[in-house]
């Protein structure tokens, strides 16, 4: 472990990614606020994570939204400059720097245009580099990387296990828009939905698991953001009245309360996957197994699991996709069976 950096007062943070990338965070956050107690920490993020954290307490005190930056957001938007918030960044004289946003290609020049007193983050070869570096290795835990790039500063080395705080707020909109006496039984949330389509179960697969679940006496509710709309209706439409479809109606702050509400969540390798495994008591993750070296659950299996596909070539053109990519989209976790799928499930909601 490295030692504490003297006189730290002010520490900007950047984690501007997904939103399962921020939750691969947290164990670090919290790491470096018990290392650094009287510190203010400035978490310079993307606006989805703004709209997860901006009321929510946490290891942070102020959260800033990064404007469009090479290589950190692309997406456009009308606001603030990159160098009209640089230059508000540095107005803040903050004491450190630390970049938690990938290997550093692009960040570490952000991370340096902060103007702190020392800058510490993941770097890989092309990269700038900074004052306290740990080497990027991409076939690596997230969440055990952010720890380890902390405890080069002082902080101690914790579950790598996330948790993030439900508010008042997270139960409220949960009920505003599935009320307690809408559900019967234990309540499982179903994602079909994930960024890429590849990492997809099939919907066909998510129906017949919802009729399943809800023969056995769980309420199955349906979830996901509004590009998620159209894989949940299919998998309502194939199964009637035996799941409630959200997806495309739910906040943020909606979405984490329906966890904390839940029994289960089952879901693809995707943003809400790694909320939930935050916030509810378990959940299955549908990962692609190499994936499962990167993001996949840390912490105890009664709580937490993952069913692997191991499809490793492209089914359309036959290319090996675990460091290459083709143009086709179809899905390498097609091949996780059912019987796992649901065998696994009843056995966390300790059904027969």
């Amino acid at each position: 472990m490295g030692d504490l950096i003297p006189g730290v007062e002010r520490i900007a943070v950047l984690r501007a990614g997904g939103l399962g990338d921020f939750v691969f965070a947290l164990p670090a956050l919290e790491s470096l606020r018990a290392a650094y107690p009287a510190a203010e920490i400035t978490l310079l993020t993307g606006p989805r994570h703004h709209e997860l954290v901006e009321k929510r307490p946490g290891p942070w005190d102020i959260v800033e939204v990064v404007p469009p930056y090479p290589g950190v957001r692309d997406e456009e938007d009308p606001g603030e400059s990159a160098e009209a918030f640089l230059q508000r960044m540095r107005d803040r004289r903050f004491d450190l720097a630390v970049q938690m946003h990938g290997g550093g290609r692009h960040s570490n020049h952000l991370i340096r245009g902060l103007g702190a007193g020392t800058t510490v983050g993941c770097r890989t070869v092309d990269a700038l580099p900074l004052d306290i570096e740990l080497p990027h290795i991409y076939r690596h835990s997230e969440a055990i990387r952010w720890l380890e790039l902390i405890s080069l500063i002082g902080g101690r080395f914790r579950s790598p296990s996330p948790r993030l705080a439900v508010t008042a707020e997270d139960i409220a909109a949960a009920h505003e828009v599935l009320p307690p006496n809408a559900v019967e039984g234990p309540l499982v949330t179903l994602h079909p939905g994930a960024g890429s389509p590849r990492r997809r179960w099939p919907v066909e697969a998510f129906a017949s698991l919802a009729d399943d679940l809800t023969r056995a006496g769980a309420s199955v509710v349906l979830v996901g953001g509004p590009e998620d709309s159209q894989l949940t209706d299919a998998v309502s439409r194939a199964v009637g009245k035996a799941a409630v479809d959200l997806g495309g109606r739910l906040t943020l702050p909606a979405l984490v309360g329906l966890f904390a509400r839940a029994s289960l969540h089952v879901g693809n390798d995707s943003g809400p996957a790694h909320i939930a495994r935050a916030v509810a008591p378990a959940t299955l993750t549908l990962v692609w197994g190499p994936n499962m070296l990167t993001a996949g659950p840390i912490g105890p299996a009664t709580h937490h699991r993952a069913a692997l596909g191991w499809g490793v070539n492209c089914p359309d053109c036959g290319l090996q996709v675990v460091d290459r990519e083709c143009s086709h989209e179809s899905s390498v976790v097609a091949d996780i069976e059912l019987d796992e799928v649901r065998s696994n499930a009843l056995e966390l909601l300790g059904l027969p």
